[in-house]
């Protein structure tokens, strides 16, 4: 029992007829999607089909969300399709470069289980949405883009995004109107199947079953592309393969990529919990996905993460633990082994069109089309991210992306937290006190200040409390008020420090309020409690009130 709770998904036989369909269904979506996404990554039909078996059976066997199906997807299969496309033009062979390629994803898989055992689960998906949405809505279009050859008939040109946006005058002259003509077909039953045939038949399958047809009947004289022939054997074991002149470009691809995946796979387990009304476990499942990943990438297979298109379907057709995965991925198996002579035979522009749809759909249209009316500044970044994401680098994008979010978060913060921050001399200033303590400042005659911090008071705040302290002018004591601060960071501890020894430099009394807790564990590693007299330190603001007020005369005498 303790094995089953420590190290496997939540596998149940209670359901088994649920489970078993939920699977099956599963499984017929994922086929075309799999060899979709392997015939676009260049690595192969082979690649897509075993990618989907064996991240999705590892991911269900010891992923932490029972219903989730793991897969390639498109943000993972653009990613890796860029590993490729870098690797293939600085190494001449290859098949060596085709190995480096699935050593990335080994590594994107450990990074994964790294993830997971420092339980970091939780922190992943803490990012702007501004920047999600614009890294994914960057990465359908390019994925779009990279299907715009294929789409025309045509092969791809060398460069990625930039050599396919270069070439597109030649590929317009170039276009294969058979070719076309099935990718249009493709791309209408997969927009316009009814809602009530989608029951029973996915769009995907449709099309993919239709296009064949089609390019087998009535385009069969024409010679349209298929896929080709691939081995129906079980995939080979490919050793690691490094090189020291690429090992960082390697282990920062891999990082990126795990990265995607942890993003990828959480979000899709935050829509199936709210399918199922239940909570996954984040870390478990980081370390489920880096196993499959980390197999995937020894044999050959694409890299994936969860699938939300597969999860949900797998869930409306009864899916409820994760033995509808195991089914699924069993399905998938028996299908390239038994029916790899069919399946060469699909046509390019079948798959060209199945992935180019997919590439619209991951584009965040909902939240562009309302990005400018919520913010300025968000939709820039937004769009901003799309920019950098298709034109320059994905590490970049996200990066950058990030670091322009968190500042303009930050600004925002702190202009509402310096709200916080407050000198006070009487009760005419804005302040609210307790009629006791208003007395007691009233009886000071503006000779007592009131520096009064609330809130959480992050490094932003600091600059706001040396401007306030700047400000003083005459007063013969200074009590801070700190006991409604519920954060304060170490830059703002500085800032305070250094208000403290200047008032007592100018010989001004320093009195402070600070109640027990983390705020008073920072003053006190500080050693700021140190400056001060012990009874002029106190969890009581009206009893230092009336000490501070009580003092005063003594030090007017002086």
């Amino acid at each position: 029992m303790a094995f089953y709770d420590v190290f496997l998904n939540h596998i149940s036989t209670r359901n088994i007829r649920g489970d078993v369909f939920g699977g099956v269904t599963a499984a017929v979506v994922a086929l075309p999607m799999a060899l979709a996404f392997g015939v676009a990554s260049g690595a192969g039909a082979a690649a897509g089909l075993w990618g989907a078996v064996i991240i999705g059976l590892m991911a269900s066997l010891f992923g932490g969300t029972p219903t989730l199906i793991s897969e390639p997807t498109g943000p993972m299969t653009v990613v890796f399709t860029a590993v490729i496309l870098s690797f293939t033009s600085q190494i001449p062979d290859r098949g060596t470069a085709l190995a480096m390629a699935f050593t990335v994803v080994v590594l994107a898989g450990v990074f994964q289980i790294l993830f997971g055992f420092f339980r970091l689960g939780r922190y992943i998906t803490m990012m702007p949405y501004t920047v999600i949405s614009g890294f994914m809505s960057g990465i359908g279009v390019i994925l779009v883009i990279l299907q715009l050859a294929p789409f025309l008939g045509q092969d791809s040109p060398s460069g990625g995004v930039i050599g396919t946006l270069s070439n597109l005058p030649e590929l317009a002259k170039g276009i294969q109107l058979h070719e076309l003509g099935l990718a249009v077909i493709t791309l209408l039953i997969l927009w316009f199947t009814p809602e009530q045939l989608k029951r029973f038949c996915p769009p995907q399958l449709l099309a993919l079953v239709i296009g064949t047809v089609l390019s087998l009947t009535v385009f069969g004289d024409v010679g349209l592309r298929p896929i080709g022939p691939f081995t129906a054997e079980f995939p080979t074991f490919q050793a690691p393969t490094f090189s020291l002149d690429q090992i960082r470009l390697m282990v920062v691809n891999g990082a990126v990529l795990g990265m995607l995946g942890c993003i990828d796979a959480l979000l899709t387990s935050v829509v199936a919990d709210s399918l199922t009304r239940t909570e996954h476990d984040s870390n478990k499942e980081l370390i489920g996905q880096g196993l499959g990943n980390v197999m995937s990438g020894l044999f050959g297979g694409l890299p994936g993460a969860g699938a939300t298109m597969g999860t949900v379907v797998n869930i409306q057709a009864g899916g409820r633990s994760a033995l509808s995965g195991i089914v699924r991925a069993l399905i998938l198996m028996l299908v390239i082994l038994l029916a790899a002579p069919l399946a060469s035979r699909i046509p390019l522009a079948v798959l060209a069109g199945i992935a180019l749809k997919v590439g619209f759909d991951i584009i965040d249209w909902s939240f562009l089309k309302r990005a400018h009316h919520l913010s300025i500044k968000a939709a820039c970044i937004t769009y901003g991210v799309i920019a950098l994401t298709v034109l320059v680098d994905l590490i970049w994008a996200v990066f950058i992306g990030v670091f322009v979010a968190n500042v303009l978060t930050i600004e925002r913060m702190t202009a509402l937290q310096s709200k916080g921050v407050k000198t006070i001399s009487t009760t005419d200033d804005d302040v609210e006190l307790p009629e006791q303590e208003q007395v007691l400042l009233d009886q000071a005659s503006g000779r007592l200040l009131l520096f009064q911090l609330t809130g959480p008071m992050i490094f932003g705040v600091a600059k706001t409390i040396s401007r306030e302290h700047n400000a003083i002018d005459d007063c013969e004591a200074v009590l801070f008020d700190l006991s409604e601060v519920s954060h304060l960071g170490v830059t703002a501890s500085l800032a305070l420090e250094n208000a403290i020894k200047e008032a007592i430099e100018v010989g001004r009394a320093v009195y402070l309020v600070v109640l027990s807790g983390s705020t008073r564990n920072r003053l006190e590693k500080l050693k700021l409690l140190d400056l001060l007299p012990d009874h002029h330190v106190s969890e009581d603001r009206e009893e230092i009130l009336r000490r501070a007020v009580g003092e005063l005369p003594v030090l007017q005498e002086v």
